[in-house]
């Protein structure tokens, strides 16, 4: 993918320049190697970063702190404020302990004590890569099944409008 590529799918990318490379090498190591993949990839991630404009989750991380959602990502009331130290980072926001820390064994990388690593260009294109990888969403995307990736990143269809706009300038660009 080229510089005009990444602007033609996300127009309002800033950054675009920035995160051209990281996501060109992000999507080759994690196997984001066909048109259909990389314009699937680059929907979800444009929706669930702004077009690449946001890298931490806009909430506080606050309602991670406790509960059966901050259980399930791993966060325990005994180690307070871990849901805000692993609020949502990357272009598709890796969230609370559990998944910080399988996504760090995977990437090798200190994110457990440095979270704020996962706002950086490089290795916010890699957690996402990554965690569309490790959630089997190349074989989703080779279905063309982008509604239950949809769902396999936000647990919804939340912005699925916006999603679907970015994933038919992708279409058109990619192939």
């Amino acid at each position: 993918m080229n510089l005009h590529q990444l602007q033609t799918i996300m127009p309002a990318a800033k950054r675009a320049l920035l995160f051209l490379d990281p996501l060109n090498a992000a999507m080759a190591e994690f196997s984001i190697n066909t048109p259909a993949r990389q314009a699937m990839f680059l929907a979800q991630v444009g929706h669930e970063s702004g077009q690449l404009n946001f890298l931490k989750e806009l909430a506080s991380g606050a309602a991670y702190d406790t509960g059966k959602l901050a259980a399930r990502l791993g966060n325990t009331p005994e180690a307070d404020g871990d849901g805000q130290r692993y609020k949502g980072r990357g272009l598709i926001q890796i969230t609370g302990t559990r998944n910080y820390l399988l996504c760090l064994m995977a990437l090798d990388i200190d994110a457990l004590s440095h979270p704020e690593i996962l706002e950086t260009p490089e290795f916010a294109c890699r957690s996402a890569a990554w965690f569309w990888w490790n959630n089997g969403l190349n074989e989703l995307a080779d279905k063309g099944d982008f509604l239950t990736i949809t769902k396999r990143i936000n647990g919804g269809t939340n912005g699925l409008a916006d999603r679907e706009a970015l994933l038919g300038r992708a279409k058109k660009v990619l192939t």
